[in-house]
């Protein structure tokens, strides 16, 4: 039986953000940000770094350390569930209910992505935490 994708669409994960983490490009913002949510879960870390801007105030020089930032995070972290609030052409609002040793929050996010060269990338977001 196939699993559920992590990103709560519906879908399995093989027709849903898998092609994303293999190398195909997503089509819009919001498909990217949810492959992204799906990646932390999965602990897809290069996946996170090739999708940030260079811009982004996220982006970090030293990949390295960058990687293991991410992957501590992606495994502390139990992914419960996203919730897509809004959704434009380059903002995706949305609510991850997620749980770590402390407790279950929720964190929201207006996301803001960009266009470069046909491949969708994130670039900032507002975020904001509250207890579940």
């Amino acid at each position: 039986m196939e699993k559920n994708c992590p990103c709560c669409s519906g879908k399995t994960y093989a027709d849903c953000c898998k092609p994303y983490h293999d190398g195909a490009l997503p089509p819009t913002a919001l498909d990217l940000m949810r492959s992204r949510y799906s990646a932390y879960a999965l602990q897809k870390a290069d996946y996170i770094i090739q999708t940030t801007h260079p811009n982004s105030p996220y982006f970090e020089k030293n990949r390295e350390k960058w990687k293991k930032g991410i992957l501590e995070f992606s495994r502390t972290t139990e992914f419960l569930k996203l919730e897509i609030l809004e959704s434009e052409e380059t903002q995706v609002k949305f609510a991850a209910y997620l749980r770590q040793k402390e407790g279950s929050f929720i964190l929201e996010e207006k996301s803001q992505f960009q266009k470069i060269d046909g491949k969708w990338l994130y670039l900032t977001g507002q975020v904001s935490t509250r207890p579940a």
